[in-house]
């Protein structure tokens, strides 16, 4: 291969998250809502059902299907889905940050604005109840955090001799701060918390 060869792969190139190819790709609504006057944020209680995150809070959303035109359509699709309520529900969707997790995923944030007037039939099959939260109340609350550390755990045969200080390599560990909003009976953490508080930045 020689220089122009090289020269006509990178020329036009766009630059993307490198792996992104096998991340497993997700988009998520956080919906807003006006309720008694003032703005409200929406969340769903995950289906006890559910292979995965049975009974935890969460924002409309799931996996970007082949047949979805954008990650912003697939965030719309889901939200459809899941509540039950029509496209023409919903209103002023506008992007936030994505999400590099850790685990493989990538995922896509929106937020948008939901018909006070809309009728809501949600699919029992993955949401259990929904519920409301003045946006107030977070903007006035500051949440709790607890610290999650992540260590390196090479496999048995990992080869020690190939690398520089063997079994004694100082492996970079990760920390990971978890927040915590309480509002009731009801706990929002996590990936939806980690959405919310960049939502909350994103409006101040």
């Amino acid at each position: 291969m020689d220089t122009e060869q090289i020269l006509a792969k990178v020329e036009n190139r766009e630059p993307d998250i490198l792996g992104a190819k096998e991340f497993a790709k997700f988009a998520i609504l956080l919906p807003l809502i006006e309720k008694d006057g003032e703005i409200h944020v929406l969340f769903e209680v995950r289906s006890l059902n559910m292979r995965n995150q049975p009974g935890d809070i969460c924002f409309p959303g799931g996996r970007i299907d082949a047949e979805d035109v954008s990650p912003e359509a697939a965030a719309i699709r889901e939200t459809m889905e899941e509540l039950g309520i029509r496209r023409t529900d919903m209103t002023n969707i506008r992007p936030l940050d994505y999400i590099v997790s850790p685990f493989g995923m990538l995922v896509y944030t929106y937020a948008g604005f939901i018909d006070p007037k809309a009728v809501f039939d949600p699919n029992l099959a993955e949401v259990d109840s929904f519920f409301t939260v003045p946006l107030s109340f977070f903007n006035e609350t500051e949440p709790k955090v607890y610290r999650v550390d992540f260590d390196a755990q090479p496999e048995e045969s990992f080869p020690y001799d190939l690398i520089a200080g063997g079994e004694n390599y100082n492996w970079r560990t990760k920390k990971v701060d978890e927040h915590f909003y309480i509002y009731g009976d009801k706990v929002i953490w996590g990936m939806t918390a980690k959405i919310l508080m960049h939502f909350l930045e994103v409006i101040r």
